[in-house]
């Protein structure tokens, strides 16, 4: 897997956001990696945690996407992918943060029980 922080080049709209993944997850996509590689095998599994990883790299040119969330947490973003994992990230000045990547249903107010 290629969880990792990567800063992205300038674009039209302005300096680029800094794409980070908070330890949780980091944590979440390796968990989901190991539940898909069990049921479907390595090579499936990886696709798909790439393809997350894709997906959030894309937000540094255009961050500020998905649903405010201010009622979980202050500056709290959620937005969906592919129908089945949801993405919980913060939006700062020159960076976006992504806090958790919950598959299948789970419940989002695992957030309320993080550090504020």
């Amino acid at each position: 897997m290629c969880v990792h922080s990567m800063p992205h080049a300038e674009r039209d709209t302005g300096v680029a956001h800094e794409v980070l993944f908070a330890p949780e997850a980091r944590d979440d996509l390796r968990e989901l990696y190991l539940y898909i590689a069990e049921r479907a095998g390595d090579e499936r599994a990886m696709a798909y945690v790439e393809r997350i990883e894709a997906y959030c790299l894309g937000f540094s040119g255009f961050p500020e996407r998905g649903t405010r969330r201010d009622d979980l947490f202050p500056g709290l973003r959620i937005v969906g992918f592919e129908r089945r994992v949801t993405l919980a990230f913060l939006v700062g000045a020159d960076t976006v943060t992504f806090l958790r990547v919950l598959y299948g249903g789970r419940d989002i107010g695992v957030l309320d029980e993080g550090d504020s």
